[in-house]
């Protein structure tokens, strides 16, 4: 990439159609052979940025106006809590007794002696069981919506 030639007199015309409120690409095109971002990061420089007045022949900024989410809501599938698996000998899957096909959802604090997990069968390609894959998978527009009534509501 090559850098733009700023002679006094290119750094004079920059100044002026700047102070004059053009754009920074109605510039590069006045001045030819410099880029949008060549300029602005010119202005930078100079610190001729703060400028008050909008510049000439953009549409002015309105305020932004709350988003709007536009996409339809999609209800999150009911999630079923299982009970977790009891294996043969009455006992729960542990990290001894946990196998590669069951499922691996935490159930307590691992630091207490009652942890365990699920234990139930696996869903294909997840560590977890039907029920616990939902509840760890769910899409990006229901995470966020979560998310967004954790902090509203």
């Amino acid at each position: 990439m090559t850098q733009a030639n700023w002679t006094d007199d290119r750094v004079d015309q920059l100044k002026s159609l700047w102070t004059e409120g053009l754009s920074a690409s109605q510039i590069a095109r006045a001045l030819g052979g410099v880029t949008r971002n060549a300029v602005i990061g010119k202005v930078h420089r100079l610190g001729l940025a703060g400028r008050t007045t909008p510049a000439r022949n953009e549409r002015p900024r309105l305020p932004s106006a709350p988003r709007v989410n536009v996409r339809p809501r999609i209800p999150a599938p009911p999630i079923v809590e299982e009970e977790p698996l009891t294996l043969e000998d009455g006992n729960f899957a542990t990290v001894l007794t946990i196998t590669e096909h069951m499922c691996r959802w935490p159930i307590g604090d691992p630091a207490d002696g009652e942890f365990h997990f699920c234990g139930r069968k696996t869903k294909p390609g997840s560590p977890y069981c039907e029920a616990h894959a939902r509840m760890a998978y769910q899409p990006q527009q229901q995470r966020r919506d979560k998310d967004k009534d954790k902090l509203t509501g």
